[in-house]
C-alpha cells in the first residue's frame, strides 16, 4: 500500500498595501486627526496659507515645510523636514531641528501641538478617522463635542477676518427638557436628544457647523451668512422642532401605551462682524440673547444683530461697547 501523501496547500501572502505619509496630531486641537500629506511640498504654520494649519500662539506664520524628495539610489520617496527660521524653533523627537529626514512615528513639536510622522495603510487611515471622529463628536447626537467646536468656530474667524466674509453663532437650548427626563425617563430623553441632534443638522445648510454643548444646549456657527439669513435658519430649527412629534413610550410597553411629546427651543443668534469680531465674545453675545429669548417666553429667535425689517445694518459695535437690548424674531410664548 502506498503510503499517504499529505498536501498542505498555502494561499499567497496578501500583497502589502501601499503606505502614504500623514501627520497625525496627538495634542492640540485636531486631536487623532490624520492630515494625508498628498502635496510634493506642504507648510505647517498658525497663517491662514499654511497648509497644515497650527492654531498655536508659539508657532510662526509659516513654522516649517516637510517636502518630499527621493533618495538618489533606490528612487525610495524620503520626507525633508525644514524649519522655516521659525521664532521658537521645532522638536523633532525632543530635540530641535533645522533639516532633517522622518522616520516613521517621528514626532514634531510645534508651540504646543504635538504630532506624529506617519506611513500609513488603508487600515491605518480608517481607523484614525474613526478615532478622531469618536474623540471629535458626540456619541449621542453625533455633533461635534464643545470643544471641536470652538476650535472650528476660532478658525473660521480668522478666515472670515482674512476673507472679509460674514458668519453667524447661534446658541440653542431646549425648553424645559428637564420635565421630559423627570415624566418619562431618561432613556427617552436621550433618544429625544438623539432625534434632535439629526433635526439640528437637517435644518441647517451644507456647510454650517453644528455641536452639542451638554445636557440639552446646542450650538451652531453659520458660513458665509449674515444676521438676516441666521435668523431664517434658527426658524428652520425652531420650527423643525417645534412640529416634530418625539417618542415618549418607554422600551416594553404595549401597543395601547404608544405615546409622543413635543418639545421647543429657545435660541440666540450673534453675527460677526455686526456683534463682535472675537469668537468667544460672539458664543458670549448669543448666549445672551439666548437667555432674551428664554426671559421673553421661550420658543422663540432673538438676536443682537439688526433686525429684519431694519434698512441697513448697523456699525460694528466696539470691543468694549455696553451691550444693547436683543431684539426677537418672533412674538408668541410656548404653548
Amino acid at each position: 500500500m502506498e503510503d499517504d501523501i499529505h498536501t498542505t496547500l498555502t494561499a499567497d501572502p496578501p500583497a502589502p498595501q501601499e503606505r502614504r505619509p500623514a501627520l497625525v496630531f496627538m495634542r492640540g486641537e485636531q486631536l487623532a486627526a490624520p492630515i494625508p500629506l498628498e502635496r510634493d511640498e506642504v507648510t505647517l504654520g498658525r497663517a491662514l496659507e499654511a497648509d497644515v494649519r497650527v492654531n498655536d500662539a508659539r508657532a510662526s506664520r509659516l513654522h516649517a515645510r516637510i517636502r518630499t524628495e527621493h533618495d538618489p539610489e533606490t528612487n525610495a520617496p524620503r520626507y525633508r523636514l525644514t524649519d522655516l527660521g521659525s521664532t521658537n524653533g521645532t522638536l523633532l523627537n525632543g530635540q530641535p531641528a533645522t533639516d532633517a529626514f522622518l522616520q516613521n512615528g517621528d514626532k514634531l513639536t510645534i508651540g504646543e501641538h504635538l504630532i506624529r510622522f506617519n506611513l500609513l495603510d488603508d487600515l491605518d487611515r480608517e481607523f484614525q478617522r474613526q478615532l478622531y471622529r469618536l474623540i471629535a463628536h458626540d456619541e449621542l447626537t453625533g455633533l461635534l463635542t464643545s470643544k471641536s467646536f470652538f476650535s472650528e468656530l476660532r478658525r473660521e474667524a480668522a478666515r472670515a477676518e482674512s476673507e472679509g466674509r460674514p458668519f453667524c453663532v447661534l446658541m440653542m437650548d431646549l425648553d424645559h427638557f428637564k420635565r421630559v427626563n423627570d415624566t418619562c425617563g431618561h432613556l427617552v430623553g436621550s433618544q429625544t436628544l438623539e432625534v434632535i441632534g439629526g433635526l439640528i443638522t437637517r435644518a441647517l445648510r451644507v456647510g454650517d457647523v453644528a455641536a452639542r454643548f451638554g445636557g440639552e444646549e446646542f450650538a451652531a456657527f453659520l458660513l458665509d451668512a449674515d444676521c438676516a439669513q441666521a435668523l431664517v435658519a434658527a426658524e428652520r430649527v425652531r420650527t423643525a422642532i417645534e412640529e416634530h412629534a418625539f417618542s415618549a413610550t418607554r422600551h416594553g410597553a404595549s401597543p395601547d401605551e404608544i405615546r409622543t411629546l413635543r418639545i421647543t427651543i429657545s435660541i440666540g443668534v450673534a453675527a460677526y462682524p455686526d456683534d463682535a469680531r472675537d469668537p468667544i465674545e460672539l458664543i458670549e453675545l448669543a448666549d445672551t440673547a439666548l437667555y432674551h429669548a428664554k426671559q421673553s417666553g421661550r420658543n422663540r429667535v432673538s438676536a443682537f444683530c439688526f433686525a429684519p425689517d431694519e434698512a441697513t445694518p448697523r456699525e460694528p459695535r466696539p470691543r468694549n461697547a455696553p451691550t444693547r437690548s436683543c431684539k426677537s424674531s418672533r412674538d408668541n410664548s410656548e404653548g
